[in-house]
């Protein structure tokens, strides 16, 4: 008895082919927000997109912003939220009064911080990647924002939330 190898159905290779197009398409939005000092607006609410990028220029260095991300008091006071920081690779961390939690995965001073970082709305064990890199920029620091992993439908709100819960805080921190 022979078995016949079949190849892919109609809708698996249309299925492949629309997740292609979908990777060469985000392909292209990662290269044209690394292009821009702004960030790329959303194609529509509540975008199916799962990584964002952001470039922020901040008046200080990247040791202090370090600080500002990796000391709970710091955090906290820049806030106005609870926060309990371990700043060590392996390291734990609870933001915001206990909204975001993960760990520090890898920690190289003046250069970046990679966390495993989540909402405590999300399902239990998914975890997103939050990596900040710092590079010297005239009298302060670029900081560098690559947000990768996290469910569909939640850039419209990280998005903003990077904006409004980091940026604009740190940069009033700062002045």
């Amino acid at each position: 008895m022979h078995s016949k190898v079949q190849g892919p159905t109609r809708r698996q290779f249309g299925g492949g082919l629309a997740l292609l197009l979908g990777s060469i398409a985000a392909g292209l939005d990662s290269e044209a927000a690394g292009q821009s000092m702004q960030q790329l607006p959303p194609a529509s609410p509540n975008d199916p997109r799962t990584s964002l990028h952001q470039e922020v220029e901040l008046a200080a260095t990247a040791s202090r912003i370090e600080g500002a991300l990796l000391d709970a008091k710091q955090f906290a006071a820049f806030t106005g939220l609870a926060a309990t920081i371990d700043a060590h690779e392996g390291g734990a961390f609870s933001l915001f009064g206990g909204l975001i939690v993960g760990r520090n995965i890898e920690l190289v001073s003046g250069q970046r911080i990679v966390q495993a970082w989540r909402p405590t709305h999300w399902n239990p064990g998914v975890y997103s990647i939050a990596k900040f890199e710092f590079r010297p920029s005239g009298s302060g620091t670029l900081v560098v924002l690559d947000h990768t992993g996290f469910p569909a439908g939640e850039y419209d709100h990280l998005s903003s939330g990077w904006y409004s819960h980091y940026w604009d805080p740190l940069k009033k921190l700062f002045a």
